[in-house]
This record gives C-alpha cells, sequence and structure tokens, in this order.
C-alpha cells in the first residue's frame, strides 16, 4: 500500500485512435482528446470539462475521494506549472503514501487537539510537506505566455499536430501561397499584426507550397485563407484584411479563452452599454454537464459577431420572463427574441443552435460592410441609411432616427404576425365547428391535422442597417447617384433580389433620415404592387436579361411550357423547311400524291 496505484487501485492509460480505430469507434469515441472513467472494463463516466490541468485533476480527485473518502487535501493538490517536470508535493512513494493516510490519523487521534493553539501554518502535515519542498521547483518556469517573441510561426505538418491540433491554446493562423498576390499584399500586415499580440495570442503560418499535404487536410478554398484553431475546432475569418480589422477580431478571439462567462444582473447592465448584440444562457441547478459542455462550443463561431454569457440571476430571469431552464435568448438593444426550441435534444444541437443565432446576430441596425454586405441586403427589403462620420452631430441623429423606426417597424410588424396567426387558427377553429355541427369524422380529422405554418407568411420582411456614404462614396455614386458630401444624410429602401430600390416619398421627395419620412414611405413599398416607381441598379440592357431570368425562376411550370412551346414550333417548321427542299421528287408516302402541294405546281 505504499504506492498511489496501490492505494487507490486506480490506474492511467491511453489508447492511440489513429492505430485503433474500429477499437475507439467500438468505444463511441467521437472526438479527441476523450476521457473515460472504466471500472471492471464498464465505462463508468466521461469528463465533460474543459481539457486543461485544472479541470482534469478536479475530476480525478472527485474519483479518488469516491474511492477512499477522506483521504484526499481540501481543495485538491498543488499542481505543476506549465513545463515544470515534476510535481510540487512529490516526494516518492512513501512520502506519497503517508500523505494520504496522514489526514486519517488526523481525524481519528484526539491528541491533536493539543495543538490547536499553534499558527495556521502548521494546519496539515500536507501542508508542511509543500514548505519543505518548495526549494527545489523554485527554479522552474513560470506558464509559457503566447506569442512570447510577437511572431508569425512558420507551421510544418509535425508542428502543426502538436502545437494546434492537440493543444487547447488558440492559434490565429494564415494558410497562404508565396505567388498569391492577395497573400503578398496582405503580408506586411500579418506581420504587424503578430507584433501587436505579442504576449497575448499565438499568431501562426502555414506555406501551402511547402506543406501541400496540410493544406489538402484543411480543406482550403483559395488563397489566402484564415483561420482561427482553439482546442481542435476551428473558424474562418472571412473579414477585411487590413490591420485594424485583424486587430478587432483577434481582441474579441482572445475573450472566448475564459469560457463563456457567468453573469450577474448587474454585469449583464454594463455590458448592454456596450454591446449591441448579446445571447444570454439561462440555466439552474437542473441543468446538466451535458448542456453546458453543448454551450461550450459555441463562442468560436460567434467571435466577431456577438457576445455569449449564461446565468442564473432571478433578476435577469424575471425581466426576461423565464420560466423553463434552460433557456437562450439574445437581446439586442434590450429586446429579447428567443430561441424557441425546448426539448433537451434542440437545446444541445450546436449545428440547429448556431443557425438559429446566425439569423438573429446582426444589431437592429447594422453598418453596412464588405464582409456583411450579403448577410443584410439579400433576400429582404433594406431601409439604408446613407451617412457620415464627418458631421458627427447630423450622424448620431441620423442612427438615432434610423433605429427609433426600425424598432417601431419591427413592433408593427409583431403585432401583424400575431394577428395573422391569429387568423389562422379562428379559421382553422371554423373548419372543426363545421365538421362537428355536420358530424363529419373524416372532415374533422382532416381540419384537426391542419397545420398554423408562419413560415409561408406574405409579411415581406424589411431589415435596416447604415453605411457610411464616404468611405464607399464610389460605389454609392455610381448605384444610387447620391453623393452624401453634396447631399447630405440620404435614406434608400434597396430590394437587392430584384436589383431595384426607392429614394423618393410618395409626394416624390428624398426620403430623409428621420422617423416620420421612412414609415410613412415603407408601407407603400412593401405591398405589391408597390405604390411608388422603383428605381433600377442595372442597365436596361442587364435588366433585360435580368427579368426574362426572373420569369423563368418565378414560374418554372409556364416557362418549361412555354420553352417546350417555342422548341416544338421551331421542329414543325423545320420540318416544312426540309419538304420544301425535297419538292421535286417523286414520294409515294405524300398525302396528296404526285400532284400533291411540294411539287411547285399551280394550285387552285
Amino acid at each position: 500500500m505504499n504506492t498511489f496505484t496501490a492505494y487507490y487501485n486506480f490506474h492511467f492509460g491511453s489508447l492511440d485512435c489513429v492505430a485503433f480505430g474500429s477499437t475507439c469507434t467500438a468505444h463511441n469515441v467521437g472526438a479527441f482528446p476523450t476521457f473515460i472513467l472504466y471500472n471492471d472494463g464498464e465505462e463508468v463516466k466521461r469528463f465533460e470539462g474543459g481539457k486543461n490541468m485544472k479541470d482534469l485533476s478536479a475530476f480525478v480527485e472527485g474519483v479518488l475521494e469516491t474511492i477512499r473518502p477522506g483521504s484526499r487535501p481540501i481543495g485538491g493538490p498543488r499542481l505543476p506549472k506549465a513545463k515544470d517536470k515534476t510535481s510540487p508535493e512529490f516526494e516518492g512513494p512513501e512520502a506519497a503514501a503517508s500523505t494520504v493516510e496522514k489526514p486519517k490519523e488526523k481525524k481519528l487521534t484526539p491528541e491533536v487537539s493539543k495543538d490547536a493553539k499553534a499558527p495556521a501554518k502548521t494546519k496539515s502535515p500536507l501542508k508542511a510537506t509543500t514548505v519543505k519542498k518548495k526549494k527545489p521547483t523554485k527554479p522552474t518556469k513560470a506558464p509559457s505566455t503566447p506569442n512570447p517573441l510577437g511572431s508569425s510561426l512558420s507551421f510544418t505538418a509535425e508542428s502543426f499536430q502538436n502545437l494546434v491540433t492537440m493543444s487547447q491554446e488558440p492559434w490565429f493562423i494564415k494558410f497562404y501561397a508565396p505567388w498569391c498576390g492577395h497573400c503578398q499584399a496582405m503580408a506586411p500586415n500579418w506581420v504587424q499584426l503578430a507584433k501587436e499580440m505579442k504576449g497575448r495570442l499565438n499568431i501562426g503560418e502555414v506555406n501551402c507550397d511547402v506543406e501541400s499535404r496540410l493544406c489538402k487536410d484543411v480543406r482550403l478554398r483559395g488563397y489566402p485563407t484564415i483561420l482561427f484553431f482553439r482546442g481542435g475546432e476551428r473558424v474562418e475569418y472571412d473579414g477585411l484584411r487590413g490591420l485594424g480589422d485583424f486587430v478587432t477580431y483577434a481582441n474579441k478571439a482572445i475573450d472566448i479563452g475564459s469560457g463563456v462567462k457567468d453573469v450577474d444582473a448587474s454585469e449583464f447592465k454594463e455590458m448592454e452599454e456596450t454591446e449591441e448584440v448579446i445571447f444570454v444562457y439561462f440555466y439552474d441547478h437542473a441543468t446538466t454537464s451535458e448542456d453546458f459542455a453543448a454551450l461550450e462550443r459555441l463562442p468560436l463561431s460567434l467571435i466577431g459577431h456577438a457576445k455569449l454569457v449564461k446565468t442564473n440571476s432571478a433578476l435577469l430571469a424575471e425581466r426576461f420572463k423565464i420560466t423553463t431552464w434552460p433557456r437562450l435568448l439574445v437581446s439586442r438593444d434590450g429586446r429579447p427574441t428567443y430561441y424557441t426550441a425546448l426539448a433537451p435534444q434542440d437545446m444541445r444541437d450546436f449545428r440547429k443552435v448556431l443557425s438559429w443565432m446566425q439569423s438573429v446576430w446582426l444589431p437592429i441596425v447594422p453598418e453596412l460592410t464588405a464582409s456583411n454586405s450579403r448577410e443584410i441586403m439579400d433576400g429582404k427589403l433594406v431601409v439604408l441609411g446613407i451617412l457620415t462620420r464627418e458631421r458627427p452631430d447630423e450622424f448620431m441623429i441620423g442612427k438615432k432616427e434610423i433605429k427609433s423606426a426600425a424598432l417601431e417597424w419591427m413592433d408593427k410588424q409583431t403585432l401583424a404576425f400575431q394577428r395573422e396567426r391569429q387568423e389562422l387558427r379562428d379559421a382553422k377553429q371554423l373548419r372543426i365547428e363545421e365538421a362537428e355541427d355536420r358530424n363529419d369524422q373524416r372532415a374533422l380529422r382532416a381540419a384537426k391535422s391542419i397545420r398554423i405554418n408562419m413560415d409561408k407568411s406574405e409579411q415581406k420582411e424589411v431589415g435596416f442597417a447604415w453605411v457610411d456614404g464616404v468611405f464607399w462614396e464610389r460605389w454609392i455614386r455610381t448605384t444610387y447617384g447620391i453623393e452624401v458630401a453634396k447631399d447630405g444624410e440620404k435614406v434608400i429602401i434597396n430590394d437587392e433580389d430584384n436589383r431595384r430600390y426607392w429614394d423618393t416619398t410618395i409626394t416624390g421627395n428624398s426620403i430623409m433620415a428621420s422617423r416620420t419620412s421612412i414609415l410613412e414611405t415603407l408601407p407603400k413599398v412593401v405591398i405589391s404592387p408597390p405604390k411608388i416607381k422603383p428605381k433600377s441598379t442595372i442597365s436596361n440592357f442587364e435588366k433585360f436579361f435580368f427579368d426574362i431570368r426572373g420569369a423563368i425562376s418565378g414560374h418554372p411550370i409556364l416557362s418549361i411550357g412555354f420553352i417546350a412551346g417555342m422548341v416544338g414550333s421551331a421542329f414543325v417548321w423545320g420540318r416544312k423547311r426540309l419538304r420544301r427542299s425535297r419538292g421535286g421528287y417523286f414520294r409515294l408516302d405524300e398525302k396528296d400524291g404526285l400532284l400533291g402541294g411540294n411539287m411547285n405546281g399551280k394550285v387552285d
């Protein structure tokens, strides 16, 4: 019993899933690394916490405490620092056995109370041995800091595996080719980024001409590709490639290293003053480790978009009317939007939750940039404020007015949505009552099976955004004919799907950056057909082909019939031409025989 393994009958082992893939599959290992506790060959428990020394130690300590209750030190043992070769409390097998048994002696021996007045330093034998053995471990280095040299580390396949894939450390890595012009243009900014992130975030790069196999495994779509890695997971950076854009993204990426932050009501209120979009995860005492593990996967995909926090605050639950746990919502300017799926499997479904988050992670009035332009403009009408930061007062007033219009329009749309849903419910109830009055069981079953599906609602989706009219001056001038420096702040309503826009009210005046002007114009634009004539963002020549394509995609069956008719007409016309060309031959199979109409003779 003088060794750790003998005393606890607890052993550590490892399995290489590359060499023994079938064995790992048989044990349902789907991610690496995976830690599983076995007893007598049967799986007991899986470790679900963070893959770091502190969480792993807490897991093991809990298991050891169940094996021999009261044998483990309160608060757990002191953990070694990064790159230490020995444990701070290591004294060899004999001392280790005596260390774990001494707490028992203290518990059973009444004479220990004689030392009650002694200084707190000698509270336990474990503490005493810690002080005694501190000297040999003093020269060990402090935990390594990320990016100590302020440079971008060039990876090989082997170093990438060791430092990125098998590590929990975050890395911001570019994949490039030396001959790529965009890569060459970006190179100085990447070097400067590494200097800016010295001691804060690891920066790296991979030359895909040299490490072609590694780049193939990563499945790149082009050069340069920039990825952020952490704990075996990754997310692609799709923003602009200026130094400021890189630094902003990197600063937000650093925050996720500590996991999902737990906040109370006062901390959340402070966050609302600086963050436009905040996802909030409400939990209680019954929330499981599986729920928290699923939650910890989400922050990586939210970098640069929104904050994610968790809370068990009763005040916040009361404010947002939370009655079931766990629950997920997004707060945009204090207005909540709820994740409606409540089943446990839906709350843990990473793809489903992330898909919902992507649909609501934009602020109520976001700034239109190159990276989010498609997300903002496609599939909806967009009220776009053309503003400029060069006139701060007008800029702040314009943004405030557009946001006020957006919030009021959202309220109206919510009421319209509820009204439309209630009308559908009333229609369903009428069918049910009518079937019951006629005692028609078949009609009753059909009426009850009707589902209220609001996905097919005819309500036109409207978004709101603003754009810097000076920074994007050329695009705005050539597309919408507006120069903010001369014309001042303006608003246009854009329909990207149909390549058209509106820039005037029903009276013919320009739409101004004011709540009244916007809300008076929108209802006259969203109806079909719109009461205000739109303008086109493309030339007449392009518009001709665009309208043809739109007609085909909008009416596919009619389009197929029309094309089939055209092909058929062309075929018949071709056959007639062919017959005329063969008119000088004697053909017994012709309907009119020798004197038929194909002999070029006179026909009475």
